[in-house]
């Protein structure tokens, strides 16, 4: 039997690991999914000696039908659509500027709580490891990963503790590659391969980035040269 992780912190020290042949780029920047990634990607940030950041993306839900994605909104003021989706369905443009409108107020509500007055990173040339808790469809991942995409940064990869098979296999034609350092089989869900998976909190996000900062800054002073 696959291992079970004792939480998500633990989680990110083994991801960190599977990830080290990316240790020595200086370009690059650890992106976590609010809420759940960024315990795991703290980890990978610390273990790499990367900056961390956190990466925003909101579905944009088909009305009346939500699970089906016409699109995303992602940090940095990106929009992605689902053409296909849209005009399978004939969508009309003040439908999806409605929707667009509502998801962009809980995306910019969610950037002012774990981000406060500091702009969004700059995410063009950089290297980029995208982080969640798991992968079960993957659908969030995927938004992020095409949002993340059209900010065009040097290399996206992504990295999980735990994921399906099939989603992780399905990943290798959309990013640079990906890294899932468990994947059980059968897999059912994400939480089950976590002894604790409770719920990370708003001040968890915040208190997290802040460290990942003050740990960059130290970094960066160290890295100065003397006077």
């Amino acid at each position: 039997m696959e291992r079970v992780f004792r939480d998500r912190h633990e989680a990110g020290y083994v991801l960190a690991a599977k990830l080290d042949q990316y240790r020595q780029d200086r370009n690059q920047l650890v992106l976590a999914l609010p809420r759940g990634g960024v315990p795991v990607g703290y980890e990978v940030a610390t273990t790499l000696d990367a900056p961390l950041d956190v990466f925003l993306v909101r579905k944009l839900g088909v009305p009346g039908h939500r699970e089906l994605a016409m699109g995303a909104i992602a940090s940095g003021g990106v929009r992605v659509m689902n053409d296909e989706v849209v005009n399978e369905l004939h969508i009309p443009e003040a439908m999806i500027e409605a929707t667009a409108e509502a998801e962009q107020r809980e995306l910019e509500r969610r950037e002012r709580a774990y981000r406060g007055d500091r702009p969004p990173p700059e995410l063009r040339s950089r290297s980029i490891i995208l982080v969640d808790d798991g992968l079960a469809t993957g659908s969030t991942m995927k938004a992020a990963a095409l949002a993340l995409r059209s900010q065009n940064p040097a290399r996206i990869v992504v990295g999980v503790p735990v994921a399906a098979p099939e989603t992780c296999e399905s990943f290798r034609a959309e990013v640079d590659d990906i890294v899932c350092a468990v994947t059980p089989e059968p897999f059912y869900a994400v939480g089950l391969w976590y002894e604790d998976f409770a719920p990370t909190t708003d001040d968890d996000v915040r208190d997290l980035l802040a460290r990942a900062r003050a740990r960059e800054m130290d970094r960066r002073e160290g890295a100065r040269p003397a006077a």
